[in-house]
């Protein structure tokens, strides 16, 4: 609804924007202590920062929703997470370069490890080196070109993950997945969801028992693959037409990059560690208007249900992110793309905590960056595609709307 008047009133200004996310930072207490992984970490420059700012929390696509990776980064970019929903193919795909025609069918693939039974026992193959993946993919690449006329591309990202594109003719995204989402239950069979997708699910079943084949004899704990975000390229404005600001893209994994990439982001190199990322944002700071800094490890840890390597990495970013400090910025946020409490291993539907810091919010009675303490800022919930409209708020590049 309020895209119709966003485009009577954007207008541009020298002022920059800057959106860190921290991804899965929210979580729950733990069970010995009572306190979640923010209230145990020690991050006075986080803590600083929400004493300065306006706090609430972020839910980021509906409340009790729990939301992926790209419904939650794709709402706090401003868009519809329901309307706009993009599959973490083509993410994966377009975040290591890989060029998708509006035909093609792009997936995630996850390496995994299955037992003789068909039981899934390991869905990321122990987090396999990227080297070993190089060498998996190869070994498929070689042995599988093409199956009943479709072509088969398959690519390396990082660890377990690698990424596949189909190209062919009579092609459909609307196809399950094989991947039971837990452990210790068996890979599934990918069914057709419509008439037009009995085809490709008839390929892709065919591609995982090529694949299940070939590495039965690799010896690796990467013996199956399984097949996520099936999906094709939406068509969505960029943040160019949207927002009239020219962004950037500061991220160590592809999948952030890719989804950058789509909303028409400049995809920036970067160095692996947190420390790297911020670098990065000094270097490039005069040759952008709006920012986007992902931070992935919080998110990885929780999923592992590390809890205290959690809060050490909450720790490593609050050492970093003081740096911003010598930058200058109409409006910064400093947030999740949602919440990955130790405790469940996953993704939840918590809302998330959130800092907006800018010369144009009110500070309120929020000490620390936490869950509990958040939930007392003055901003309240809202829901993450509202975020980007208080960015542009705050940084003075919204006019009055109506007489």
């Amino acid at each position: 609804m309020v895209e119709k008047i966003l485009p009577e009133i954007i207008q541009k200004n020298d002022k920059k924007i800057l959106l860190v996310v921290i991804d899965g930072v929210g979580g729950l207490p733990h069970p010995e202590t009572g306190k979640t992984e923010l209230e145990t970490a020690n991050i006075p420059t986080l803590d600083e920062f929400a004493k300065e700012g306006s706090c609430g929390l972020i839910i980021p696509v509906f409340s009790g929703i729990t939301p992926g990776s790209g419904p939650g980064h794709i709402a706090l970019f401003g868009y519809d997470p329901i309307e706009v929903q993009i599959g973490r193919g083509v993410l994966e795909c377009l975040g290591i370069g890989i060029e998708l025609g509006k035909n093609d069918i792009a997936i995630r693939g996850n390496f995994a490890t299955i037992d003789e039974n068909g039981i899934v026992i390991d869905r990321r193959a122990g987090r396999i080196p990227t080297e070993e993946n190089e060498r998996l993919v190869g070994k498929l690449s070689q042995e599988i070109k093409e199956i009943k006329g479709v072509k088969f591309e398959i690519r390396t990202v990082k660890e377990h993950r690698c990424a596949i594109v189909l190209k062919g003719k009579n092609l459909s995204p609307d196809v399950s997945e094989n991947d039971p989402q837990k452990e210790n239950l068996p890979q599934k069979k990918i069914e057709p969801l419509s008439k037009q997708a009995e085809f490709t699910a008839e390929v892709l079943n065919e591609f995982i028992e090529k694949v299940n084949r070939i590495l039965k004899d690799e010896n690796s704990k990467a013996n199956t693959i399984l097949l996520r975000g099936i999906s094709k390229v939406p068509d969505i404005p960029t943040f160019e037409e949207k927002y009239k600001l020219k962004s950037a893209c500061i991220a160590t994994y592809p999948m952030y990059k890719g989804i950058s990439k789509l909303v028409g982001m400049d995809i920036i190199d970067t160095g692996e560690e947190i420390r790297d990322e911020f670098e990065t944002l000094e270097k490039i700071y005069n040759d952008y208007e709006f920012f986007f800094l992902h931070i992935k490890k919080t998110d990885s840890l929780g999923e592992d249900g590390d809890f205290y390597g959690k809060v050490k990495k909450l720790e490593e970013v609050d050492r970093e992110i003081g740096r911003i400090k010598k930058l200058e910025f109409g409006a910064i946020a400093i947030t999740g793309d949602h919440s990955t409490p130790s405790i469940l291993k996953s993704h939840s539907w918590h809302p998330v905590p959130l800092i907006l810091l800018s010369k144009n919010t009110i500070p309120d009675n929020v000490e620390k960056f936490t869950e509990r303490e958040c939930a007392k800022g003055i901003l309240g919930k809202l829901y993450a595609k509202e975020l980007m409209y208080l960015l542009l708020a705050c940084s003075l590049k919204l006019k009055k709307f109506g007489a």
